[in-house]
């Protein structure tokens, strides 16, 4: 099964660098390519979800800028790079020197993921699983949790924080890269750096996109109150 769907991945995107992190190249979709002229109802059709994975949102190439630009905040470390898509983040803390897992939910990002690392030379273990809703961590499970793009949906971003925050409740850091997205907590979030990331209309609204790196305040175990 994988194997097919690194081969429709391949016959359905071309292979690019990423436009704020040239370092990183990914199969990309774009308008030149039959993916994107696909409806939702035609993926729906052939068993394939909206794919995300087909893109560098701008909230992971900032993510992806600021940790290579920043590698010390994850070298040696035990990273996770939730919701990965194209595993453009995970690829960028590999390549800084971390111990890297990438989670998604969409089947399809297994393929891609593995396609894109091995294009770029890093190795991340692949996790295809609905994480949210784990009970809260005894100890740290991870020492850096990445999350690019994640607060456009409000209950998906009301599930994300919370999981994020039973993390940062026993010492995890939580790096966030968002252009904006509505649901995003900015009164949790204190600002580590700022960038004009090239998009396309296709895909936003503008052509360059502010994008900013966040850290999630940490939370006590105590204040947090129980989990279920």
């Amino acid at each position: 099964m994988i194997a097919d769907r690194k081969a429709f991945i391949r016959a359905n995107t071309r292979l690019a660098p990423v436009p704020l992190v040239p370092e990183i190249s990914l199969h990309v979709a774009d308008a030149s390519v039959p993916i994107w002229q696909k409806t939702e109802e035609e993926l729906d059709a052939i068993g394939l979800p909206p794919p995300y994975w087909a893109f560098a949102w701008a909230g992971g190439q900032a993510l992806a800028r600021y940790v290579l630009d920043h590698p010390a905040a994850v070298a040696h470390l035990r990273v996770l790079d939730l919701a990965s898509g194209s595993g453009l983040v995970a690829i960028a803390a590999a390549m800084a020197g971390a111990i890297v897992a990438a989670a998604d939910i969409d089947a399809f990002t297994e393929a891609a993921i593995s396609l894109n690392m091995t294009t770029n030379g890093v190795y991340a273990d692949i996790l295809v699983r609905d994480m949210l809703d784990d009970p809260a961590p005894l100890a740290q499970r991870y020492d850096v949790i990445l999350v690019g793009d994640l607060f456009y949906e409000r209950d998906t971003s009301a599930r994300a924080l919370a999981f994020l925050e039973r993390h940062a409740a026993v010492g995890t850091r939580v790096i966030v890269g968002d252009p904006g997205r509505t649901y995003l907590p900015r009164e949790r979030l204190a600002r580590l750096a700022e960038y004009s990331v090239p998009v396309t209309r296709e895909l936003e609204d503008l052509d360059i996109k502010r994008t900013v790196v966040w850290e999630l305040a940490a939370v006590s175990a105590k204040d947090d109150g129980p989990c279920d």
